[in-house]
């Protein structure tokens, strides 16, 4: 299995642990009530089965993007302030009038 895809994996899982985590702590605290509704209604399975999958997708796309964030090489260049280019100097070109003796319009 390709590299990238057993991270995708590992991401996905560590969304579900996390969303877990986050979704038993709403219950537990009752943020917004939502522990009493949830534990107050024959449905409250499938909310707190929907909470936690939708914030499994969350937490899991968080997860990978760090993580591809993160294997990124360094850019050692240097980066903005006070960098050294190129020394510009004026440089005489000639130029022939249209007539001469008269300066042109422009």
């Amino acid at each position: 299995m390709p590299e990238l895809i057993k991270l995708y994996i590992r991401s996905a899982l560590w969304g579900l642990v996390l969303a877990a985590i986050f979704v038993a702590i709403l219950l537990w605290f009752n943020v917004a009530n939502l522990g009493a509704l949830v534990f107050g209604s024959d449905a409250g399975i499938v909310a707190v089965l929907a909470l936690w999958i939708s914030n499994a997708v969350v937490f899991g796309g968080v997860q990978f993007g760090f993580k591809i964030m993160a294997m990124a090489e360094r850019d050692d260049t240097p980066r903005g302030g006070m960098s050294i280019g190129p020394e510009l100097k004026p440089a005489l070109v000639p130029a022939k009038s249209a007539k001469p003796g008269k300066a042109r319009r422009a």
